[in-house]
């Protein structure tokens, strides 16, 4: 790992080397992409267009949201910015990354959450966009749009985690996967009742507590 771990530190140096301007560009994106926005912004706008697309994009979010956290307990994750000095890579070459304010995220990094809940969570706003393109042009350059702006979304959100070192490249990619996993295979799953938001946010909740007794009752130290 520490080989990978490497290389993502190199790739992270070459993007911060790039345009002084790129500087705002990646940090306004990994700031508009905060998961929160799928809840605040992503969603009422959804809902305001379709209400069953809305509903899908809340009930991917919380579920990519929910299921984000987990795995990061299990597959923990190092944070580039902490890496680089516990590591040693530091103290043995000269390593030149510059930090920013929303640099020093701590808890597990691996999947990273910005790409994988935006990733779920616009599945179903980005398909429903293709749907109503197709119906209403034969043009298939229209009708790509928005899966093109969508995979062009992604691949700048898990850019400006690498260029914050918030995030390795491999976590960015695994977020990325995972997201478009997880929004794909549960929009067909939509759920139609307010009562099943309330037992399903019940049984996370619970779900939630659940593991974390057992990761705690087993050794895992999940706030390492």
């Amino acid at each position: 790992m520490d080989a990978l771990h490497t290389a993502g530190v190199r790739f992270a140096q070459a993007l911060q080397a790039g345009p002084p301007w790129l500087e705002k560009f990646w940090i306004s994106v990994t700031s508009l992409a905060d998961p929160k926005c799928i809840f605040t912004v992503c969603f009422p706008l959804a809902y305001f267009l379709d209400r069953k697309v809305g509903v899908s994009v809340l009930w991917i979010g919380l579920v990519s949201e929910w299921l984000n956290v987990v795995l990061k307990w299990f597959l923990f994750g190092e944070r580039p910015f902490w890496w680089v000095y516990e590591s040693g890579l530091a103290s043995k070459e000269q390593v030149v990354l510059r930090q920013f304010p929303v640099s020093c995220e701590t808890g597990p990094g691996d999947p990273s959450g910005h790409c994988m809940i935006t990733g779920a969570a616009l599945w179903p706003l980005v398909t429903a966009l293709t749907a109503l393109a197709s119906a209403r042009s034969r043009s298939l350059v229209l009708k790509l749009t928005p899966f093109v702006a969508y995979a062009l979304l992604l691949l700048a959100v898990g850019l400006s985690r690498v260029f914050i070192l918030a995030h390795f490249p491999h976590q960015v990619v695994s977020g990325i996967l995972a997201g478009a996993a997880l929004g794909w295979s549960l929009q067909a799953h939509i759920p139609a009742t307010r009562g099943f938001f309330v037992a399903a946010a019940l049984a996370l909740l619970l779900g939630t507590l659940t593991l974390h007794s057992l990761v705690i009752t087993t050794g895992i130290d999940i706030d390492w």
